[in-house]
């Protein structure tokens, strides 16, 4: 009896230690994720204000109201990567965040704005790509659809930043 009370004493100090240490490296990765999207710049270009110089932190990563025009491109805004189901990230699997950060294709199909570095991104290594998602999934949603994307002959709606090529001389 006493032999029983102490296996199961032992398998039960195990699984509270094996569910710690998971706890423990989920928080690990996602304070990774948070690391490697501010060194990233994804603020930059995915949080409100930002581009206007008065950055909303309290809604940080829900996708930015300026545009970038590309000539003969279009106008694309920073999209929500924060986990709300409408305007977000929040039926996207970590699978999906890790493939559209490497190949620059959202699920659905649609290539990102080129102005995205995904192919910065291409060359995460699994453990820091699958940090990002688990950053995007964590944070709290906000709900904020961002204008756009507006093709080449379409009117914007918003705020934009153009970038122009050089002249020739």
């Amino acid at each position: 009896m006493f032999r029983k009370a102490l296996c199961t004493a032992l398998l039960l100090s195990a699984a509270a230690f094996a569910f710690h240490a998971d706890g423990a490296r989920a928080d690990e990765r996602v304070e990774r994720g948070k690391y490697l999207v501010a060194l990233g710049g994804c603020n930059d270009c995915h949080t409100p204000g930002n581009f206007l110089g008065k950055p909303d932190f309290a809604h940080a990563l829900s996708g930015s109201e300026v545009g970038f025009e590309i000539p003969g491109v279009g106008v694309f805004h920073g999209p929500n990567l924060t986990p709300d189901k409408v305007t977000g990230l929040g039926d996207w699997s970590e699978d999906q965040i890790v493939a559209t950060l490497r190949t620059g294709k959202r699920p659905d199909g649609r290539m990102l704005a080129p102005v995205m570095p995904w192919m910065a991104f291409s060359v995460l290594t699994d453990a820091d790509a699958y940090a990002i998602a688990a950053y995007l999934k964590s944070l709290p949603a906000v709900a904020n659809k961002v204008p756009g994307p507006f093709g080449a002959t379409a009117k914007p709606t918003g705020f934009v930043m153009r970038v122009v090529a050089p002249q020739s001389e």
